[in-house]
């Protein structure tokens, strides 16, 4: 009998061997990002120190439809911009272990145009 496992639990798999490799600075914190069916959220997180520099999300925006691609990318300016007033110029990308496509993408490369350097 083969044993059924809910996509979220592999998710979770491939985000902890993601982990072990990638870690946040004072220097160079780590940008996490996490998406719901609904909604979609970033933060900006020094590992060392245990704490949240900065955050976004749709629902913080109050975004009309937060799951979709064009919600993701105003979610990426956001946190760029709270980065970027913390003076955080440099992070490390942080998946959350999905795939780069689609909205996660689309919030890494508008991060990046807004000023964001990874």
């Amino acid at each position: 009998m083969i044993k059924k496992v809910s996509k979220n639990v592999v998710r979770q798999k491939r985000h902890n061997r993601i982990r072990v490799k990638i870690s946040g600075t004072t220097e160079c914190p780590r940008l996490c990002v996490y998406r719901s069916n609904a909604n979609i959220e970033a933060q900006v997180i020094d590992d060392v120190k245990g704490v949240t520099l900065a955050h976004a999300s749709s629902t913080a925006l109050k975004l009309e439809n937060g799951g979709n691609v064009e919600a993701a990318a105003k979610v990426g300016e956001a946190v760029a911009k709270a980065a970027l007033e913390n003076k955080i110029t440099k992070v490390v990308f942080d998946r959350g272990g999905y795939a780069y496509h689609g909205r996660v993408k689309a919030l890494a490369e508008a991060a990046r145009k807004a000023g964001l350097l990874f």
